[in-house]
């Protein structure tokens, strides 16, 4: 287990922020230095439950995450990758980590970017939009397009295949997230608060977001699944 520090608790000075397409400014919560300690802490309990969950369901991924902070000054964000050598790697932004109201926020958000990793949703996103260049590329070509034409019609099929099923693989991730965070020893149904203080999306076409009222929604099946909400059937 292992995680990138970047000066963590001298880039969380100045806690005071904007979320993006927030009006006015939000002042989270905790502190700088609590912010710093609970991450610290959250990756210390998410990432072995996340890694875990990897290896049993794709024993067949690079399952050892590695956790970076970047430090530079850009919007709240955090984000799933893959690096040259297979490894999962999860971003977050110092402004983000600085937005939370507590470590059950950062750890549903942690425990999402690891739940696109053991889903493959980069791989099913490159196959989508692959997919779509060609199917794009063909009709451009079967209509006399130019190159040019072609060209353009491949790169907005790329476009719209990559976005096809973006939705449902946010969906996806909510739910195996809320699996992860809950056995890291978080509250999923805490965590997914986040949600109150992003903007909404709502269902634009082709958006790569659902509608937030969506992402609680399977937060709290899975969460009544798991025993979570009083009085709900838990499997």
């Amino acid at each position: 287990m292992r995680a990138l520090w970047l000066l963590l608790g001298l880039a969380l000075a100045g806690c005071d922020m904007a979320l993006p397409g927030g009006e006015g400014r939000y002042t989270p919560a905790m502190t700088p230095e609590q912010a710093a300690r609970s991450f610290a802490q959250v990756v210390s309990a998410v990432e072995p439950q996340a890694e875990a969950e990897c290896r049993r369901q794709a024993p067949q991924l690079n399952c050892d995450y590695r956790i970076v902070v970047d430090g530079r000054r850009a919007p709240p964000n955090a984000f799933q990758s893959v690096d040259s050598a297979g490894r999962p790697t999860i971003t977050f932004t110092i402004s983000l980590i600085a937005s939370v109201d507590n470590a059950d926020e950062l750890a549903f958000i942690m425990s999402h970017e690891a739940a696109h990793h053991i889903l493959t949703h980069l791989d099913r996103q490159r196959r989508n939009s692959a997919a779509g260049a060609e199917v794009f590329g063909e009709l451009a070509t079967l209509s006399g397009g130019s190159a040019n034409d072609v060209a353009r019609a491949q790169e907005l099929g790329a476009a719209v295949g990559a976005r096809a099923y973006s939705k449902e693989f946010e969906l996806e991730a909510d739910e195996l997230g809320t699996v992860i965070a809950f056995r890291a020893g978080y509250n999923p149904l805490i965590g997914a608060g986040f949600f109150a203080r992003i903007p909404d999306p709502g269902n634009a076409f082709l958006g790569t977001h659902p509608p937030n009222a969506d992402r609680l929604q399977v937060v709290y099946q899975t969460s009544a699944r798991l025993g979570l909400v009083p009085g709900a059937p838990s499997g």
